[in-house]
């Protein structure tokens, strides 16, 4: 049986486990512990984790600026895919946010990961093809 809660920090180390064991996601000094906490402690409640025997199978980490909404490393383990497991975890994201009144959600995928391309298009998701996104990281945050 698929267990779906809110994650804690307390999950950092087998969430983090599933990062690096998925290709498509890459890891990030952001992704540190500090950092996971400040995010969670940020956005309470709205991050999930799968559960499977009592072992994490998937994750989603989710946050907002106050009017739109962002996604993060939704990684579910090839071995429970197929089973609405991903859509769930989404669908708790997406509902956080319509409580708070944020409606319009964002994700970013890698370029060239055509299979997270797929699965976001066939959830209904758009890729945006009128903005482009820059970022600017200052000296010293290279690998944020």
């Amino acid at each position: 049986m698929i267990t779906i809660r809110s994650m804690t920090i307390k999950d950092y180390e087998s969430v983090i486990e599933l990062m690096r064991n998925t290709p498509g996601i890459s890891l990030r000094d952001a992704d540190s512990r500090e950092s996971t906490a400040r995010y969670l402690d940020r956005n309470p409640g709205m991050s999930f984790v799968a559960e499977a025997d009592g072992a994490l199978c998937g994750c989603v980490m989710c946050g907002h600026d106050g009017r739109r909404g962002y996604l993060q490393h939704l990684i579910v383990l090839p071995e429970y895919r197929r089973q609405g497991i991903a859509h769930e975890l989404v669908e708790r994201c997406l509902q956080c946010l319509e409580a708070l009144g944020i409606y319009k959600c964002h994700l970013d995928v890698l370029k060239g990961n055509e299979a997270a391309g797929r699965y976001w298009s066939g959830q209904g998701w758009t890729l945006r093809e009128d903005i482009d996104r820059y970022s600017m990281v200052r000296q010293g945050g290279e690998n944020t």
